[in-house]
């Protein structure tokens, strides 16, 4: 599945179109790879994902093409949740 669809799917990023932005924007990793929107996510995979001030790193656990709101958050594991403080 793409990078992009799987992010709308299990609701890490709302709208597709912002999980393309945020993707070509070089702010997500797969595998310690900087990925694209178009790049294929698997299970097993894991994802980096900067938003702003905070890392998020989860693990796919399940693909599905659609998914319930109580079912998206089945679809991967949240590894770490980091703040990023400004340093001086």
């Amino acid at each position: 599945m793409r990078l992009d669809k799987f992010l709308k799917v299990s609701r890490l990023i709302k709208r597709r179109t912002l999980a393309k932005e945020v993707s070509d924007q070089g702010r997500i990793l797969v595998n310690g790879v900087q990925a694209k929107a178009s790049t294929n996510v698997k299970e097993g995979d894991e994802l980096t994902i900067r938003f702003g001030q905070r890392i998020v790193t989860v693990r796919i656990d399940s693909i599905k093409e659609t998914s319930k709101k109580e079912e998206a958050a089945e679809m991967y594991t949240t590894l770490k949740d980091e703040r990023i403080s400004e340093g001086v």
